[in-house]
């Protein structure tokens, strides 16, 4: 195979940027072609890119498949700032070897990426009116920061070597109402998209990231459609942010990023915190995130039938820590984890959280979160009465040692169920909350028998019964008569000798049935106790 040509082919005619960019790939240099005057440097201001600004896209795209031979001892590359370029740049389906960074570049038109092979791809602070990159395979980076990019990004099923970087990019949506299609994609490390605009879905379909995914200070907008992030069955090997952006005054730009691709100390507003937004519903159905999901002041703007949909997810660590919000649904139907750290301020009222099949090992509070409100949160969640979410709350109570809220939130399960019972059930259901608590707390019940004892010793020693068959009865004792009386199943030998008639007839049968109904409930509270353990 021939090495390509060191001069631009017969006919091509370069003008002089372009022969400028042209010298500048063969030595590795880059090719500046701003102006002195900062405010017309702005790709995506008001003021025209002449002649001299502005080169080819089949130019640039000759560049990146088939350019000439590096200079000796120099590698190629293509380094632009500043410059426009017109047509459309198609590099579908080329490989591309020699490393590409474009830097506050103007295109007129979209940009074709689909099937395309690069090393590394760096577009910093462009405009690009579109950029179609399904399928599209680096071996490195795919860096995009600071872009406007005016109808949607597509990167469907596209493989990112290392990281994907979408730092302080702007996107607005396609035709399709999508900013970013990227379902399906693979990312090898993290893929960053830190204080990003976007206007319209957000998909990410089954997409596959090998470290974390960052949304913090990010802004997805898409008020009107059905979801701002649409991201069902979406795998993340460590941590999910959407959290605030932090941002210190010790560097110039954010922790983990490398200048000039990092986000600057003031982010735009002027603040030092700026908290994730999201305006419209988000479906993170049957993810898989391997550390934790943290919405750390995170805040959800969403319309009535919107969600923040976590259905069957799988996390060891929830953090819920951000602003309730007014409308909507929280949904956590089915899923799994571990560590819940929550704020009792971050959960919605009534009619906003779905959690039937919610599971998790730990409870966490931040702030103050009593058994109280806990139950509220619960009481929340289920309408209708259900079971297993006060079983849940009691399991992670006993998880933590708690072991006195975890018996509070039977009990509560008890009372609620009590509601739903007919007339009778719910007559026997106030007298075993009365007597004992459902049994969970027998205490209750040796008190009752201490206190119907001793009234029934008393009555008794006052009126005692005459004897069946005299002088076969034993010694009269009235405490232990009437003990006798009170204790079902067990005889002491004293009942059965005595006959009494008129009141004492009704006050021995009163604590005959008074004994048989505490040892009813004091049995069925321990019933359930035994299948609980």
């Amino acid at each position: 195979m021939s090495e390509p040509p060191s001069e631009p082919p017969a006919g091509l005619e370069l003008t002089t940027a372009e022969w400028g960019m042209w010298q500048a790939f063969r030595n590795g240099s880059t090719h500046d072609l701003r102006t002195p005057h900062p405010e017309q440097n702005d790709p995506t201001g008001p003021h025209t890119w002449g002649p001299e600004r502005t080169v080819r896209a089949r130019v640039v795209a000759l560049l990146m498949l088939n350019g000439p031979p590096a200079q000796p001892g120099r590698v190629s590359s293509l380094k632009l700032i500043g410059a426009q370029i017109s047509g459309v740049l198609n590099i579908s389906g080329g490989t591309v070897v020699p490393y590409v960074e474009m830097q506050n570049c103007r295109f007129e038109e979209q940009v074709l990426l689909p099937e395309s092979r690069f090393t590394t791809l760096r577009l910093i602070g462009c405009s690009i009116p579109r950029l179609e990159a399904a399928r599209l395979t680096t071996e490195g980076d795919l860096h995009l920061p600071r872009c406007t990019v005016e109808n949607g990004i597509r990167l469907t099923d596209a493989h990112i070597g290392t990281d994907l970087l979408l730092n302080q990019l702007t996107v607005h949506k396609d035709r399709h109402d999508r900013s970013i299609a990227a379902d399906g994609l693979t990312v090898a490390q993290d893929l960053q998209a830190e204080m990003m605009e976007s206007y319209g879905e957000l998909s990410l379909r089954g997409a596959q990231i090998g470290v974390s995914l960052s949304f913090r200070g990010s802004r997805l907008n898409n008020p009107f459609g059905r979801r701002a992030l649409n991201a069902p069955q979406l795998t993340v090997e460590r941590t999910l942010y959407m959290t605030a952006a932090g941002l210190t005054g010790a560097s110039p730009f954010s922790s983990g990023t490398t200048p000039p691709y990092g986000i600057p100390v003031t982010p735009e507003r002027g603040t030092r915190m700026q908290p994730f937004e999201c305006q419209g519903g988000v479906r993170l159905d049957d993810g898989r995130f391997g550390d934790a999901i943290d919405f750390s002041q995170a805040r959800f703007v969403m319309e009535t039938e919107q969600e923040l949909s976590l259905r069957r997810i799988q996390t060891p660590e929830l953090r819920f820590l951000g602003e309730a919000q007014q409308r909507g649904r929280v949904v956590l139907s089915g899923a799994k984890v571990g560590n819940l750290i929550d704020r009792a301020s971050s959960w919605p009222g009534p009619g906003g959280l779905v959690m039937a099949g919610f599971a998790y090992e730990t409870l966490i509070p931040h702030g103050h979160f009593p058994l109280s409100r806990r139950l509220e949160w619960v009481a929340a969640a289920t309408p209708e009465y259900a079971p297993e979410p006060y079983e849940q709350l009691a399991g992670a109570l006993r998880n933590s040692g708690e072991d006195a809220d975890a018996r509070e939130a039977l009990l509560a399960k008890q009372r609620r169920r009590r509601e739903t019972l007919p007339l009778a059930g719910k007559a026997w259901g106030y007298l075993q909350d009365w007597t004992v608590a459902y049994g969970y707390k027998p205490g209750r019940a040796l008190v009752w028998m201490a206190v119907l004892w001793a009234v029934g010793a008393l009555y008794f020693s006052l009126y005692p019964p005459d004897a069946l068959v005299r002088g076969q009865a034993p010694h009269w004792n009235a405490p232990l008569y009437a003990l006798d009386l009170l204790l079902p199943v067990i005889d002491l030998g004293q009942d059965t000798y005595w006959k009494p008639l008129g009141v004492a007839q009704w006050a021995a049968t009163a604590l005959i049935l008074l004994g048989w109904i505490l040892a009813t409930t004091v049995a069925a509270g321990a019933t359930r106790l035994l299948r609980r353990q």
